[in-house]
């Protein structure tokens, strides 16, 4: 199993809690940490006494999305690997296709992965001053995490073109409106409620909330995990390309990116 205190995983009363905490990094995810998510979901899903599993951050930030600099020197050290065999897909692999419920409480931004795992949670709780986005073509890339599906099926086509095409952030209340989450609450009070429904769903019967999950999904289970491969080749495509190159040499040097060439 992997180990890292960027990740926090605790298990008590049928619930395991994976929690972000490198917010003095603005909880921003590096190859480590998927791979410490991934293992805890993995832990969760063979442990009977794990009825649901909560993902929750900092009340000032849910998670950066990744790490730049770590993302970079993977990217770099990964040639001739394949790009499904990277810590990040396997995590996505392994959300997508978790049985036990899935709960979130995000509070802050939310960026890139930090809005796209959201997608593969159950439930989803956010404090007021949460804030989603995806700037994957700002960066010269494409959507991951099978949200090129999910999320025009959630938020209409047009929504989720202004979501993945634009880039720009949405807060709560866009989010609470189109489905992305269930209530909004002080942030202070939204770890407690993620909790405490967390709870509620651990004290019922663990194959009808199973059953339940996949009989809502099983009509898509197949076609995410298709979307997913099909978003990691053109992602891999995308990241050899010059636009990636200038938006992160950019994003290095401080400066905005110039795409006039890309």
């Amino acid at each position: 199993m992997s180990s890292t205190q960027d990740i926090l995983v605790h298990t008590e009363a049928g619930v395991a809690t994976v929690t972000f905490n490198r917010a003095d990094k603005k909880n921003s995810i590096t190859e480590a940490m998927y791979s410490a998510m991934a293992d805890a979901l993995e832990q969760a899903a063979r442990d009977a006494a794990v009825r649901c599993v909560v993902f929750q951050g900092d009340l000032a930030i849910f998670s950066a999305g990744n790490d730049i600099a770590d993302f970079l020197q993977q990217v770099a050290g990964a040639v001739g690997q394949a790009a499904g065999e990277r810590p990040v897909w396997r995590f996505l692999r392994v959300i997508a296709g978790f049985e036990k419920p899935l709960v979130a409480a995000v509070c802050g931004p939310a960026v890139g992965i930090g809005t796209t795992l959201l997608l593969h949670c159950d439930l989803v709780y956010a404090g007021d001053n949460a804030a989603f986005s995806l700037p994957f073509v700002n960066l010269g890339l494409c959507p991951e995490a099978a949200s090129s599906l999910l999320l025009p099926q959630m938020l209409g086509y047009h929504r989720a073109a202004e979501a993945l095409l634009l880039g720009e952030p949405f807060m709560a209340e866009a989010a609470l409106e189109v489905g992305l989450v269930n209530r909004i609450v002080p942030p202070a009070e939204c770890n407690a409620l993620a909790q405490a429904q967390a709870r509620k769903l651990a004290a019922k019967p663990l194959a009808a909330l199973i059953e339940t999950k996949r009989l809502m999904k099983a009509g898509q289970a197949a076609q995410v995990q298709a979307r997913m491969q099909e978003e990691g080749a053109s992602f891999a495509r995308l990241m050899a390309g010059p636009a990636a190159k200038e938006a992160f040499t950019a994003f290095m040097e401080k400066r905005k990116p110039d795409f006039s060439k890309c």
